[in-house]
């Protein structure tokens, strides 16, 4: 199948490269001078071209620009005339609605939306760890999801499908799942580092690891432990104190996650009534 990339960003590119090795034949990029760089690294065969004339010579035209540069550049391309009947476009954002892609769509292309379940620090992370990692597809049409859901196999990923009216509440699983994650183990670090604890990471490394495996193991439910699923008011108090006299900036996070872990422990029956009622009172006055 031939295949244009309209901005070679980390995951764009590492998607091309992929489907190239599947047998795809890549007959453009185009984009800005990062796409340039990325392309001569990346896939030094495929000819840089402007977009028009990459995405008007392709069966399917991947647009890997920016989010907020989708509806934009997908506009332009459809008033230059680089879309048509026969022809697909998708973008691999987890959270941009398929009307972005509503130009291509009016001149006869099918739309779809590609995204990986993965994190891509870089291009070659994005080589070594899209295959095997879940892809989310959303289509507009039975023929759109099956040629993503190829096209996502062939790049040797896992595709699963996601409604279009779904796609930003997917996207904030998403940004809880890794974005988040790290910046709770962030502020871990830090208040490590506050408690006298000169290698944080090295330190509570183990811990964090082994969390995360019970989590995918056993699930959320029985991996909670802590004063929280303990119903271990005096701790959390202990806390809250410490953390409002040291790292008050960190006080909102902590209840905040605090009533999570409250709720979980809950409705997983981890704790009777009467400690929900305790905890719930030691958090009461903090915000």
């Amino acid at each position: 199948m031939d295949i244009a990339l309209v901005g070679a960003g980390r995951v764009g590119t590492a998607l091309a490269v992929l489907l190239s090795r599947a047998g795809h034949r890549l007959v453009g990029v185009a984009g800005r001078e990062g796409s340039r760089a990325r392309a001569q690294e990346f896939l030094p065969e495929v000819p840089f071209v402007p977009a028009a004339d990459a995405a008007g010579g392709a069966a399917v035209t991947v647009l890997g620009v920016p989010d907020d540069a989708i509806a934009p550049v997908c506009a332009e391309l459809a008033a230059d005339g680089a879309f048509g009947e026969g022809q697909s476009v998708t973008h691999l954002s987890g959270s941009m609605p398929l009307l972005a892609l509503g130009p291509a769509r009016g001149a006869g292309a099918r739309v779809l939306a590609m995204h990986p379940l993965q994190t891509f620090p870089d291009v070659e992370a994005g080589i070594d760890r899209l295959p095997g990692s879940a892809i989310a597809v959303t289509a507009w049409g039975e023929d759109a999801f099956v040629l993503g859901e190829r096209l996502a196999r062939d790049a040797g990923g896992r595709p699963f499908r996601v409604a279009d009216e779904r796609k930003a509440l997917y996207h904030a699983a998403a940004v809880f799942c890794s974005n988040y994650l790290v910046a709770v183990e962030a502020m871990a670090e830090r208040l490590f580092r506050a408690a006298g604890v000169d290698e944080p990471r090295e330190a509570f490394g183990p811990l964090a690891r082994a969390t995360l495996d019970n989590v995918l193991q056993s699930g959320p439910e029985a991996s909670l432990t802590g004063p929280v699923a303990r119903g271990d008011a005096g701790t959390l108090r202990r806390n809250l104190e410490a953390l409002s006299s040291h790292a008050p900036d960190a006080l909102p996070a902590y209840v905040a996650l605090a009533r999570v872990a409250l709720d979980l422990a809950e409705r997983s029956g981890l704790l009777p009534p009467q400690d929900v009622r305790e905890i719930r009172e030691v958090l009461g006055p903090w915000r």
